[in-house]
């Protein structure tokens, strides 16, 4: 059973934590999303753990705090720190061209506008891969024009049953949409990184993950296909559309994380808030968890630090991110006052697709989560009216 502290016991006023309740019914109550489960921890102590709302809307099944999410980019983190692993292993170099594990990356150009390309000026590394400076895109993301000349780039939600493997094969027929190291766009780059600690492991992404992180962490409810039998703890899917602010999310993308031979390690995991403190708790601590030593500290220190050059800044996702750099894997806050909400220099974590967002305070010793399914993210601003009703409970 989950032991919760006392708010009190790690400088938390009880009394006004309680505003974390307060501001995830109001988002159920005006309908903006079916339920939430919110999570706060201070120097290893877990002191808020609820649900609110409804797992699934149609059924009335209520939010649990076991109850599972899909937590799209909220697995690139997770990914990084396996290459991390790699890397300290000497199986990968951060300065290794993508092409030493995927030649097939070897005669792809650059996108230069309609029916014009050009030379790669050089291969993208390792580390701009973590970085997302890779020269890689998402479909739809920010290119119509690359995206209407190259439909097959949005295979991401192709329904074809893709191998990791074959992804990689069909991904490297694409053009780079700018010249690597010139640009920070957000993009498949944690995808290809899944599959290069496929080739440097020997084993499948499902497999590492498994077997040197989700096991050791004890992070049971964390895989890339739900079983069966935990199927039923699976919230629901919602989207959010310009009729409507929450409708069921298409089948195609709901429905991914049931069966596939697809692992992507940039979007893939089902996980619990739980389950996810663990690997938060793992970054927290600088490597080491649960009795268990995964990195070296001087290694979370590294990846937990921005890497973008300043000609890179304001990183943009959507929308400009003032006071933000990213790290290999982490955004990471560099000017608080520029965020827009209370932060601490250093802060690092990420969020997903579905609206799941974390972050690891390292002066506060604080990690926050919230956890829901509607997607995009950034539709509403659920996890900065999170942030703020923690750190304002936040007196010693």
């Amino acid at each position: 059973m989950t032991t919760i502290y006392p708010p009190e016991t790690v400088g938390f006023d009880g009394e006004r934590l309680a505003q974390v309740d307060r501001v995830a019914q109001r988002y159920v109550d005006e309908g903006m999303i079916a339920g939430a489960v919110t999570l706060v921890a201070r120097n290893g102590r877990l002191v808020h753990l609820n649900a609110i709302g409804q797992q699934d809307v149609a059924s009335q099944t209520p939010m649990q705090t076991d109850t599972l999410f899909r937590i799209y980019s909220m697995t690139k983190p997770i990914t990084s720190v396996a290459v991390m692993m790699l890397w300290e292993q000497g199986k990968i170099r951060l300065t290794d061209p993508i092409t030493r594990f995927l030649p097939q990356f070897e005669e792809a150009m650059v996108y230069a506008g309609r029916g014009f390309y050009t030379d790669l000026e050089r291969q993208p590394t390792i580390q701009d891969l973590l970085r997302h400076t890779s020269g890689l895109s998402y479909a739809d993301f920010e290119n119509p024009p690359f995206d209407d000349e190259f439909p097959k780039s949005d295979l991401m939600f192709s329904e074809r049953d893709l191998s990791l493997a074959e992804f990689m094969d069909e991904l490297a027929m694409l053009p780079y949409v700018y010249q690597p190291g010139t640009q920070w766009r957000y993009s498949l780059a944690t995808d290809v990184l899944g599959r290069i600690v496929e080739v440097a492991s020997g084993q499948t992404l499902a497999d590492f993950f498994h077997s040197r992180i989700f096991a050791p962490l004890g992070m049971h409810d964390t895989f890339f296909h739900v079983p069966a039998a935990k199927r039923d703890r699976l919230a629901t899917l919602y989207m959010a559309t310009e009729q409507h602010p929450m409708i069921l999310a298409p089948a195609r993308i709901s429905d991914r994380f049931f069966n596939g031979r697809f692992y992507g390690g940039g979007g893939g995991l089902v996980s619990t808030a739980s389950d996810y403190l663990q690997f938060a708790e793992l970054v927290r601590q600088k490597g080491s968890h649960n009795g268990v030593r995964l990195l070296g500290r001087k290694t979370v220190e590294y990846m937990t630090q921005n890497h973008l050059h300043p000609d890179l800044l304001p990183m943009v996702l959507g929308e400009p991110m003032p006071g933000f750099g990213f790290g290999l894997g982490f955004s990471v806050v560099l000017d608080p006052a520029q965020t827009a909400v209370v932060n601490s220099v250093g802060n690092h974590g990420w969020g997903g697709w579905a609206s799941t967002n974390f972050w690891v305070d390292p002066q506060e010793q604080l990690i926050g989560m919230v956890m829901t399914q509607l997607i995009p993210n950034g539709t509403f601003t659920l996890s900065g009216d999170f942030r703020t009703a923690v750190y304002q409970a936040l007196v010693d």
